[in-house]
């Protein structure tokens, strides 16, 4: 089973990925972080996360980098939402993330174009969403609890450039496949939000089995 997880920033997708994952015992990656990883690259090699040749450079990388915690940084992850505009990060990008999606025990992935690019044949698609304002006050408290400054304007205002960014982009924009169960995270708690997320899965392999029931 391939279960496509996409949504915006600080939407909560990240955390109900892990617990899809872990509930339905399958495999995780979340993809968000190799475009982390190209942009602390790119940093570390003093390049232009505009310049799309710089970030298509930038885009070998040990894998074992996916675990270094300088990754979820912010200034990371503004570097992350820049070089993804280019089309050639993404298709340098798209065959590590597909072959993830395919094994044959099946995968959770998510990020931002997994339904619609990544895994369209997914056998559940879902879209998690909150308002800006949600998501800032989330990004706000996280940054807290790590220790790093922290300004709620400021927070919102990056929110709102990276999801200018990321759905306006001309390759594989952020938007909820045609087939995708919308979750809004915005007045749920996370167990909330995770246990809507089990049972929209529940819901549509129940739906799929019954339609096949071979």
């Amino acid at each position: 089973m391939i279960i496509a997880v996409d949504g915006p920033t600080a939407s909560g997708k990240g955390t109900i990925s892990k617990q899809l994952a872990k509930h339905f015992a399958l495999p995780f990656l979340d993809t968000g972080l190799l475009y982390r990883a190209v942009g602390w690259t790119l940093r570390q090699q003093g390049g232009d996360a505009d310049d799309a040749a710089a970030a298509l450079a930038a885009c070998v990388f040990d894998g074992a980098l996916l675990d270094n915690p300088a990754l979820r940084s912010e200034v990371v992850g503004g570097l992350a939402s820049r070089v993804s505009v280019h089309p050639e990060v993404r298709r340098a990008l798209d065959k590590r993330q597909k072959d993830f999606a395919h094994q044959p025990a099946g995968a959770v992935l998510d990020g931002r174009d997994i339904g619609t690019v990544i895994a369209p044949d997914a056998d559940v698609k879902l879209f998690v969403t909150a308002s800006s304002e949600a998501r800032a006050v989330r990004r706000f408290e996280e940054m807290k609890r790590r220790g790093e400054p922290a300004n709620f304007d400021d927070i919102l205002a990056d929110i709102l450039k990276r999801d200018e960014r990321d759905q306006n982009r001309a390759t594989a924009p952020l938007k909820p496949a045609a087939d995708a169960d919308l979750l809004d995270t915005t007045d749920l708690t996370i167990d909330a939000a995770i246990q809507q997320a089990i049972a929209l899965v529940n819901a549509k392999t129940s739906s799929r089995r019954d339609k096949d029931p071979a």
